[in-house]
């Protein structure tokens, strides 16, 4: 529990992957093109998992306090939410 509790604690200005390109990034199309299929591809996992959470055929989706899975859907709101894959993890 503790591990959970250090990755699951950003700081209010964390950056998160996939969330923002470098502004050099913008400028080359071949690379903000590259980002911009990344980004795509984490908001279908983000899909993904919104999808099992409402699945209650899958596995530990029934019964008292069922929590939704969330400690790594790639976009997260700032604070602690235990959302998103931040650029780095101190541990």
């Amino acid at each position: 529990m503790a591990i959970l509790d250090v990755l699951s604690n950003h700081s209010p200005d964390e950056e998160y992957l996939g969330e923002n390109a470098e502004p050099a990034w913008k400028e080359d199309p071949i690379i903000n093109a590259a980002f911009e299929r990344f980004n795509g591809r984490l908001k279908e996992i983000e899909g993904i998992i919104d999808a099992r959470n409402q699945d209650m055929k899958l596995k530990n989706r029934n019964g008292a306090g069922v929590m939704p899975y969330e400690l790594l859907k790639p976009f997260s709101k700032s604070g602690v939410t235990g959302q998103g894959v931040p650029y780095s993890i101190s541990i």
